[in-house]
C-alpha cells in the first residue's frame, strides 16, 4: 500500500455527529476483515464521545468481540488508577464491560522508566504481528484513532522532539511533554502508526480551530507528517473549520 499524499477531508455538522461518523468507520472497517481484528486506540478528549457509542446498546451487538484486539496509541507514564492514564478511560468507558480482557493492550506503565514500558509494549506488538520488521503490505492494525492536540502533536509526537523523527523503533519513551499534563509518556513512532489500513483523525470544536488553520496550510506538524500506508482521513466539525472553509472542502 502506498500512503496518500493527502488525507480525505469530511466535515460534520457538529461534536455528536462527528463521533457517530466514526463510529459508522470503525464498524466499516471492522466489517472488512472477518479475521482478527487489530484498532489503536487514542487517548485525550477527542474520542470519548465515540467509545461512548461503541459501548452503547446499538453497537454493542454489533462489534465482534471475539476478534477484535484493542491497543493504544500512546499513554501518560502513570498508574492506571490515574485519572490522566489513557487506556483506564477507555475500559471504563466501554473495553472492560465487553471486549475479553486478554484482548485489551495497554501499554505498561509499571515498568521503571517510559522508555522500558516502551521496550515492553513494542515486544507485545511484534509478538502479537509475528514479526520484528512491519511489511507495507501486511499492516498491524487494521484502524488507528487519532488526535492533534494545540501545537500540532499527535500520539506523543511533538514539535521538535527526536521522537518524532523516529524510524526503527515501534515504540519510544517520551521523558517530558510538550503540553499538560506534563507528565513522562510512551508513544508509538510513526511508522507504526502508519502501518494500518485506515488512520482516523477526529478534531473537534473551537478551540481547535487554530491548529487546524495550521494542519490544513501544511505546517510540518506531527499531526501533518502521520499517515497511513492505506487510507488517512481527517474528520472534522464545523466548528473548528476556519471560517475560510466553512462547510468543507
Amino acid at each position: 500500500m502506498a500512503a496518500a499524499d493527502q488525507p480525505k477531508l469530511i466535515v460534520e455538522a457538529d461534536a455528536e455527529a462527528l463521533a457517530q461518523a466514526a463510529a459508522e468507520r470503525v464498524m466499516a472497517r471492522i466489517a472488512t476483515n472477518p479475521g482478527r481484528i487489530a484498532i489503536c486506540l487514542t487517548g485525550g478528549s477527542s474520542p470519548r464521545k465515540l467509545y461512548q457509542l461503541l459501548g452503547n446498546d446499538v453497537y454493542r451487538g454489533k462489534v465482534p468481540w471475539d476478534r477484535v484486539h484493542w491497543f493504544i496509541g500512546d499513554e501518560r507514564f502513570v498508574p492506571s488508577s490515574d485519572p490522566l492514564n489513557n487506556m483506564a478511560v477507555a475500559r471504563a468507558t466501554f473495553l472492560d464491560r465487553n471486549a475479553p480482557s486478554g484482548h485489551i493492550h495497554p501499554i505498561p506503565t509499571t515498568a521503571e522508566s517510559p522508555e522500558a514500558g516502551a521496550e515492553a509494549y513494542a515486544r507485545e506488538l511484534q509478538s502479537f504481528y509475528g514479526a520484528k520488521n512491519l511489511d507495507p503490505a501486511r499492516p498491524l492494525f487494521d484502524m488507528v484513532l487519532m488526535g492533534a492536540g494545540p501545537d500540532g502533536h499527535t500520539a506523543s509526537l511533538f514539535p521538535g522532539y527526536p521522537a518524532i523523527e523516529e524510524t526503527i523503533r515501534w515504540v519510544v519513551g517520551v521523558p517530558k511533554a510538550n503540553v499538560a499534563p506534563f507528565v513522562p509518556r510512551v508513544s508509538l513512532t510513526l511508522p507504526a502508526l502508519a502501518s494500518c489500513r485506515e488512520m482516523l483523525f477526529e478534531i473537534a470544536g473551537h478551540d481547535k480551530q487554530p491548529i487546524l488553520t495550521r494542519l490544513l496550510n501544511g505546517e510540518t506538524l506531527p499531526a501533518v507528517r502521520a499517515r497511513s500506508n492505506g487510507e488517512t482521513v481527517w474528520l472534522v466539525d464545523q466548528a473548528a473549520l476556519p471560517e475560510g472553509i466553512r462547510g468543507g472542502r
